[in-house]
């Protein structure tokens, strides 16, 4: 399910999924496949995780490319979640034929 929510959505960005839900700053980016698509693979994600064991991989992972970057920004684009779902979010088939556990593909460090 999609909601607009402006205020769970952190400031600089466009969107957040918490399962089941996808939350979105605006309401004009429900329009917007690649946004979709990309909040999408993170549903999957979850669910591959259990949803909470997710949100701590997520959070730990941020820390330790917060400490290798010295870069907010860059530590975020740098999560292995982040990775895939940037890397193929303009595939629109890519949820059809993704194996499971794909972003451990996407652990290794990477400069975007």
């Amino acid at each position: 399910m999609i909601f607009i929510f402006k205020y769970i959505v952190p400031k600089g960005y466009t969107g957040i999924t918490i399962f089941p839900f996808v939350f979105l700053k605006y309401k004009a980016s429900k329009a917007d496949k690649i946004l979709i698509n990309h909040e999408m693979i993170h549903l999957r994600q979850q669910i591959e995780l259990l949803i909470i064991p997710f949100f701590i991989w997520y959070g730990f992972e941020f820390l330790i490319r917060c400490i290798q970057y010295r870069n907010r920004n860059l530590a975020y684009r740098n999560i292995s979640f982040e990775r895939e779902a940037y890397a193929n979010e303009n595939d629109f088939n890519y949820l059809k034929s993704r194996s499971f556990f794909n972003y451990l593909k996407y652990l290794r460090r990477h400069d975007f």
